[in-house]
């Protein structure tokens, strides 16, 4: 069967996961690259997470004003934005080593998270302009297979940074992944059609905030998830892992390539996990189950490590199941969110709740550091702890069945 006999929607579906992959696999080896590399130069594990905060705080702004542009614009203006400004990002960054100073690198950052929030918030309002509505069991499926495939070319971005890092070095890295991307931008520019995702109304700035209920609760629910992923996956973990266990770099960030691939995985198997095979949907309920789980497990994973009892074991193990519970977690908010979503001009409320999903992980890098100096790892957990305690009760004000 050839591509031009393919329906429309699944064309569009298919250049849309493209673009996302390929920004995906650059996203995610651009953090090992800068992560190792300045790590080489001598900087210190905080001072490393820094040049990420402007990435995270920019995810935030760009999330809220990115759903307005892309319902003004189209999404595939949208995206081939955020596909511009990430090849503009890697390029600012193949400049000589003397030019690579902290607010250059936090600069070329700051490019780089608008560049991708723009490029997922455009793939995930996308799939709801291409799935009907009455084709609730169809949406989640296509918003799960984006999303965990998304978070498993992440983890090989990881590998590829690190791999690219050793053989052309820091500086061919970024060429060559500008490269790559400026061939993607092209096909983009030429195939993905201009109608995509643009509301019938010019919608007003002052509409950026959801006046939905379901959709402020569920941003708000997504804010402490992964803020309480992130307090101490980001910063926390890899320090604890090198210092305590004593474990080389290279263990280090094969390890957490290998969980954020196995978490990808398991986010695309989310629906036959959550019984799709059965006619079923998530709804509030099955949201607020999950996250319950995932809280008695982090507590479990918390008291485990304060009382020292067989702790490389508890964390190893501890972690895998915790990612496998949030990536089922994440995935049925992925689907309710794209559900919840109006129709028309459905990227500002994706924009709206990815605008909280980047404030939770924003926090979430900003305490790991500081929480990690103060109490170690066991804060950062109980932190974690409370955060998916919270996102429990804020849950039960979702809505009982999907829609």
């Amino acid at each position: 069967m050839s591509l031009a006999s393919l329906d429309r929607n699944i064309r569009q579906y298919m250049l849309v996961t493209f673009n996302y992959w390929n920004f995906t696999i650059t996203d995610g080896a651009l953090r090992m690259l800068v992560v190792l590399y300045f790590h080489d130069l001598g900087y210190g594990t905080l001072a490393i997470a820094s040049l990420f905060l402007f990435y995270e705080f920019f995810g935030v702004v760009t999330n809220l004003v990115g759903g307005w542009l892309g319902a003004r614009l189209g999404l595939n203006r949208t995206m081939n934005l955020g596909l511009a400004m990430q090849i503009g990002a890697l390029l600012m960054l193949a400049v000589p080593n003397a030019w690579l100073t902290i607010p250059w690198v936090m600069a070329a950052q700051a490019f780089s998270g608008i560049a991708k929030d723009l490029n997922k918030m455009s793939a995930k309002s996308a799939i709801k302009s291409l799935v009907p509505n009455e084709q609730q069991g169809a949406l989640y499926k296509w918003v799960a297979i984006l999303t965990g495939s998304k978070n498993a070319l992440k983890g090989a971005g990881f590998f590829i940074g690190g791999l690219l890092l050793s053989v052309v070095g820091f500086q061919y890295s970024m060429m060559l992944m500008a490269s790559v991307l400026a061939l993607v931008f092209v096909g983009s520019i030429i195939w993905l059609e201009n109608d995509l995702g643009k509301a019938k109304s010019k919608p007003k700035f002052k509409q950026l905030f959801s006046k939905s209920d379901s959709i402020n609760v569920l941003s708000l629910a997504r804010m402490f998830l992964f803020g309480a992923r992130d307090v101490w996956f980001v910063v926390a973990l890899p320090v604890y892992l090198g210092t305590v266990f004593g474990w080389e770099h290279l263990w280090v960030g094969g390890f957490l390539a290998t969980w954020v691939i196995a978490y990808g995985f398991v986010q695309g198997f989310a629906p036959r996990i959550t019984g799709s095979s059965l006619g079923k949907v998530p709804d509030g309920a099955a949201a607020m189950g999950w996250v319950a789980a995932l809280a008695l497990v982090t507590g479990l994973i918390a008291y485990s490590v304060q009382i020292q009892w067989h702790p490389q074991w508890v964390i190893v193990i501890g972690l895998l199941i915790f990612g496998a519970i949030f990536a089922v977690n994440s995935s049925i908010h992925s689907y309710l969110i794209v559900s919840y979503a109006k129709g028309d001009g459905v990227s500002m409320d994706v924009g709206f709740y990815y605008m909280a999903n980047a404030m939770g992980r924003l926090i979430g890098t900003v305490l790991s550091g500081y929480l990690f100096q103060v109490g170690g790892l066991s804060l950062c957990l109980w932190v974690s702890f409370g955060f998916l305690v919270t996102t429990t009760l804020v849950s039960i004000k979702l809505p009982r069945h999907a829609h």
